[in-house]
């Protein structure tokens, strides 16, 4: 066995790793708070519980990534390739996810209060029970997303492409929104 891709509870804060490839590493419970991790290619990393509030991944390649309960507060996630990644309960709270690629993302139970969203694509995406509180996802794409549960106050979704989005009623049942479904 390859030990040199474990790194469980390594202290890489504030560490350069831009352009590195951390692909299938395993960085559970890490501290990469303030790295910059710029176009790192992450494909498969686990990250479960790792530490990145403040950390620059924009442009990074997160592509199947483990960030279950990951904290990425404040973190920089611009044009970040995180399609397929395992988000259930990360906190992306403030966090910079501008023209990021999330189709088919599991983000259930996270927390994305205030993150910029604008651009993104979140396609086939299920965001149930999210925190989705005074989010901007102006021009995001949200067909076929799951936000049943979600909590979308203070949301701001202008120009947002919402065909297909499955969303709660108010008896609790969910359904799909169709090309001229208001949202209220």
């Amino acid at each position: 066995m390859d030990t040199s891709r474990f790194f469980p509870g390594a202290d890489l804060s504030g560490e350069i790793l831009a352009g590195y490839d951390l692909s299938g590493v395993d960085l559970s419970g890490a501290n990469l708070s303030g790295a910059n991790l710029s176009g790192a290619n992450l494909s498969g990393a686990i990250l479960r519980n790792a530490n990145l509030r403040g950390a620059d991944l924009s442009g990074a390649v997160l592509r199947n990534a483990y960030l279950r309960l990951a904290a990425l507060c404040d973190a920089i996630l611009r044009g970040a390739d995180l399609s397929d990644a395992d988000l259930r309960g990360a906190d992306l709270s403030g966090a910079s996810l501008l023209r990021a690629d999330l189709r088919g993302a599991n983000l259930s139970c996270a927390c994305l209060r205030l993150a910029d969203l604008r651009g993104a694509n979140l396609s086939c995406a299920c965001l149930r029970l999210a925190d989705l509180v005074y989010v901007d996802l102006c021009d995001a794409d949200l067909r076929g997303a799951d936000l049943s549960g979600a909590y979308l106050t203070g949301a701001i979704l202008r120009n947002a492409d919402l065909r297909g989005l499955f969303v709660d009623d108010e008896q609790g049942g969910t359904y799909e929104l169709g090309p001229n479904t208001p949202i209220t």
